[in-house]
């Protein structure tokens, strides 16, 4: 898919914007802490760690909070879709692999990563089962876990404790290092830790991005205010299982890589957790998903909000 490409370029392209900077001097930074002489922007949970660590107010950090707070209200996790490192970098084993072909068959589904997402029962479920319903009624999760362990230990060892292993600063940090070490040809115990370090936590932890990422969870918890912007939404004519209709597909469910179904959003997660990757709208065999910034509101458009999610599974 076009959106799968993208959204490796992306990232490349940011990480290139960085070492371009670092290597002329100019002062970019990176996705830590990003801007332009004495104006820059720092992580969310950097800037809210350091603000604990240090136990008082800092201007910048505010600012930094309160503009990624906004930008996650209207875009969501779409950071973690299209620009952050870690999913690049996690795909970086799979290239040495050697590819299977799928079998073909008449009106299946045929990605690469099929087989892993039919796993997903919650996502491919046809009949809203237990397990589905208890599934999407999830508020918190492992990440939310090490999201409280993040700000508790800063506040504890006045120090941003997690900005020492976070997989983004370190993919910058092992660019940095390796231009560098071309650069001036100094070899220091860092060259080799912090890409160590890197690889433990994006291939042995595979699981990063969804299960232990504080940064992610932060941005579901604050996307949970607004379920209805950059959203997928289904005009019910056009669905194949539409109203009335005793054919089914579930191609979108199948294909997101977070869990979400758009057409039965009782069945999955919910739609904080979106990546705006638009899997689900190149997949739909009759482009009856879409994602529009504002969504209007219509008879045969589906849009349901976060809440009505969780009650419908619930009362399901």
């Amino acid at each position: 898919m076009k959106s799968n490409k993208l959204r490796v370029a992306v990232p490349l392209a940011v990480g290139a914007v960085a070492a371009a900077g670092f290597m002329l001097n100019t002062g970019f930074g990176n996705l830590s802490a990003i801007g332009w002489k004495d104006i820059s922007i720092l992580c969310p949970l950097g800037a809210l760690t350091t603000m604990l660590a240090s136990k008082t107010l800092v201007p910048q950090a505010l600012i930094s909070l309160g503009i990624a707070v906004v930008l996650i209200l209207v875009l969501g996790r779409l950071f973690c879709g299209w620009i952050c490192p870690v999913p690049v970098v996690n795909k970086l084993p799979r290239l040495f692999k050697k590819k299977e072909s799928a079998p073909a068959s008449d009106g299946a589904l045929q990605t690469a990563e099929s087989p892993k997402k039919a796993a997903k029962a919650c996502a491919s479920c046809a009949d809203g089962c237990a397990d589905c319903r208890e599934h999407a009624k999830t508020k918190f999760d492992s990440r939310h876990v090490i999201l409280a362990g993040s700000l508790l230990s800063a506040t504890i060892f006045g120090f941003p404790v997690f900005c020492l292993v976070c997989p983004i600063g370190l993919s910058f940090a092992t660019l940095f290092l390796v231009i560098a070490l071309f650069a001036g040809g100094d070899i220091t115990w860092s060259v080799l830790v912090v890409p160590l370090l890197l690889l433990v936590e994006v291939v042995l932890f595979k699981k990063w991005c969804g299960r232990i990422c504080p940064l992610s969870a932060f941005m579901s918890l604050i996307g949970k205010v607004n379920s209805r912007t950059l959203r997928p939404t289904v005009d019910l004519e056009r669905c194949i299982e539409r109203p009335g209709s005793s054919a089914t597909c579930g191609r979108c469910a199948t294909v997101c890589e977070v869990g979400i179904d758009p057409r039965h959003p009782e069945r999955g997660v919910g739609f904080s957790e979106c990546l705006k990757c638009r899997a689900c709208v190149e997949v739909c065999p009759t482009k009856a998903i879409t994602m529009p910034l504002v969504p209007k509101r219509a008879a045969n458009v589906e849009i349901v909000p976060e809440e009505a999610d969780e009650t419908a599974a619930i009362a399901g």
